[in-house]
């Protein structure tokens, strides 16, 4: 049975917007952003972009710092979505400059430069990615899950990879190669909570990292994250952590985790 797993081998593809007007940044983009690695999806204005950013999960925000007004508008918007990293790309000319001060003034995640970034542009986006920082916080199962055995851990690290993007138990069996049955069956055994429960916990703290962004509402968290409404990702809340999904802002993950807990605890059913 496959219990390891690499990142690159379940991970879905990072999610880029990338808005480009210039080939010099097209070109910085498409080499650190092979389509094996990576989605990109090509914005033609800021709006699109901002209609991304509601429609699905996105790992990071790309700006050509060429695109004129477009840049400045998405720039202002940065401070925003503190979750989800804003990166620019300039030339670092002298004309530049304003760009690039307003930029670190709006909280824009890093500045990439062409002709001195472009070897290590995939490596320092990735590391600001909101899928990467999410899985490197939760990369091993907190203790008060008792998730030990290691089918449990890999299932684990295989949800959490996904940042919040719903996976169904056929998917992870896949994954690790055994039966849908044997998964369910081996998952919730001593006091683990159910695989469901489990894949419901991951989904409800990438739900509450992502309303902290003042961008968003919970109903764009509910929408990016794939529940089917907002009433959906409010009802889950309440199940799991007895919270309201509007006060997810409000809620650490440490308080998350500790709320599941009480209520696995005091439900016979949840373990």
């Amino acid at each position: 049975m496959a219990t390891r797993h690499s990142a690159d081998s379940t991970a879905p593809p990072m999610c880029v917007v990338a808005l480009l007007k210039r080939e010099r940044a097209r070109a910085l983009v498409r080499a650190a952003f092979p389509r094996r690695r990576a989605h990109v999806h090509a914005a033609k204005s800021a709006a699109d972009v901002e209609e991304y950013l509601i429609k699905e999960l996105v790992d990071v925000v790309i700006i050509d710092g060429g695109a004129g007004d477009d840049a400045q508008r998405l720039i202002a918007r940065a401070e925003e979505f503190p979750s989800l990293p804003f990166v620019l790309i300039t030339t670092l000319l002298p004309a530049d400059a304003p760009l690039v001060a307003r930029a670190a003034d709006a909280g824009v995640a890093d500045i990439l430069v062409e002709g001195v970034d472009d070897s290590v542009a995939r490596e320092l986006v990735l590391r600001r990615a909101f899928s990467s920082r999410f899985e490197r916080a939760l990369s091993q199962p907190p203790a008060m899950l008792h998730l030990e055995t290691p089918l449990q851990i890999a299932v684990w690290q295989s949800v959490v990879r996904r940042a919040g993007r719903p996976v169904r138990t056929d998917q992870l069996a896949k994954e690790l190669s055994v039966s849908r049955e044997h998964l369910s069956r081996s998952f919730a055994v001593g006091q683990a909570p159910t695989l469901k429960r489990v894949i419901d916990l991951v989904r409800v703290l990438a739900a509450a990292e992502l309303s902290k962004n003042a961008g968003y509402d919970v109903r764009d968290v509910a929408q990016v994250l794939g529940f089917a409404s907002s009433s959906h990702l409010s009802s889950t809340t309440q199940r799991l952590v007895g919270a309201r999904a509007s006060s997810l802002s409000r809620l650490r993950a440490v308080d998350l985790l500790e709320r599941f807990g009480q209520a696995a605890f005091g439900d016979p059913a949840a373990s």
